[in-house]
């Protein structure tokens, strides 16, 4: 006889924004979920809408493999794992500091690349699991003064296209969720990125504020009216890792939709012309 397959669910990220409003969600839908975060008490609530909670850095090896052993030992796998933490780290590609950029690879790429590794092994055993990748709009298209964070996430994508091929074989399925702008604290994080970076001096100043001004019209003037709340992301997760045959992608928002397939259609040169009319 087949041993029960476990479907328990692991997000990472689940302080603020999208990680938690899926750990709330799928909790409430009747999932075992995992809740997580580097500081756990920045979580401590979660406990009481049925989420387990635990302490998960994903630029920490051992904080990694110590949640999977946790898991695999009380559910014998993890059965979905959702890919959520991460941020933004905006400036001009001249004046980021390296150490900022390997900071970034490191939270947004390295520590999902490695938290996928340590997770697959159960996933294989039980002949089932779903890998879900938050990347973004801006996995897809790049904007001025965001060269890092788009790199990383473009490396998701693309880590993601050869993972799906790969692991098909062993009833795992690969997702990538495409968000546009979400209403979250991921418009004031990347706006921080910015705060030590190009002082008054630099020839990059005025671009600088001009890239200030527009990540703040995202999620807070006119475009503000295309974004949407966190349980939007939540539930077109639930309805992925529900399918019987999920879709590869799922783009979030109309403005991923609209921006997306102008990127795809569009030339190099006519995107850079876009570009210009909105960072003249």
């Amino acid at each position: 006889m087949q041993a029960a397959i476990a479907k328990t669910v692991l997000i990472t990220g689940c302080s603020t924004g999208i990680g938690r409003a899926t750990a709330e969600h799928l909790a409430s839908k009747g999932w075992k979920v995992y809740a997580t975060a580097r500081r756990p008490e920045s979580i401590a609530d979660l406990a009481q809408r049925g989420c387990q909670i635990m302490a998960l850095d994903v630029c920490d090896e051992a904080s990694m493999t110590n949640a999977v052993a946790k898991i695999e030992q009380a559910d014998g796998a993890v059965g979905v794992l959702v890919n959520n933490a991460g941020y933004g780290q905006e400036g001009v590609f001249e004046e980021v500091p390296m150490t900022e950029i390997r900071r970034q690879f490191e939270t947004n790429v390295f520590g999902l690349t490695r938290l996928t590794q340590l997770v697959l092994p159960g996933m294989r055993r039980q002949g089932w699991g779903k890998i879900v990748n938050l990347s973004s709009m801006g996995g897809k298209l790049t904007l001025p003064g965001g060269a890092f964070y788009h790199a990383t996430k473009h490396a998701v994508e693309a880590l993601s296209d050869a993972l799906r091929f790969e692991v098909r074989g062993f009833g795992v399925d690969v997702i990538v969720i495409e968000p546009g702008p979400i209403k979250t604290q991921f418009g004031d994080t990347a706006i921080n990125s910015l705060s030590h970076l190009s002082p008054p001096g630099s020839p990059y100043a005025g671009f600088s504020q001009i890239l200030q001004k527009k990540i703040k019209e995202a999620y807070e003037g006119p475009m503000a009216m295309l974004a949407l709340g966190p349980d939007a992301v939540a539930k077109v997760i639930e309805k992925a890792i529900t399918a019987s045959r999920p879709k590869t992608r799922y783009p979030v928002t109309a403005a991923a939709r609209i921006f997306m397939g102008m990127r795809r259609w569009l030339p190099d040169r006519a995107f850079d012309a876009f570009l210009s009319t909105q960072f003249r």
